[in-house]
């Protein structure tokens, strides 16, 4: 089990593995179709888009959290 103090990067990493793998198939399908190959296509457009997803939703959560903050009652 990991700690609970890991809390806010383990849903960073899951979230922006999600998010980044969704819209990396998204615009692969609609560029290129399901074509031979689509898959690996797929994979090699989703790891760079996940590397820089990660950091930045590390970076963006806290600044987001405090904008919603801010526009709500």
């Amino acid at each position: 089990m990991i700690p609970s103090r890991y809390t806010n990067v383990l849903f960073a990493l899951i979230l922006s593995g999600i998010m980044s793998c969704i819209v990396s198939g998204i615009s692969i399908l609609r560029n290129a179709g399901f074509v031979d190959g689509v898959f690996r296509l797929w994979m090699e457009a989703w790891l760079p888009s996940f590397a820089v997803s990660f950091p930045l939703v590390l970076i963006l959560a806290p600044l987001t959290r405090r904008l919603v903050a801010v526009l709500v009652r």
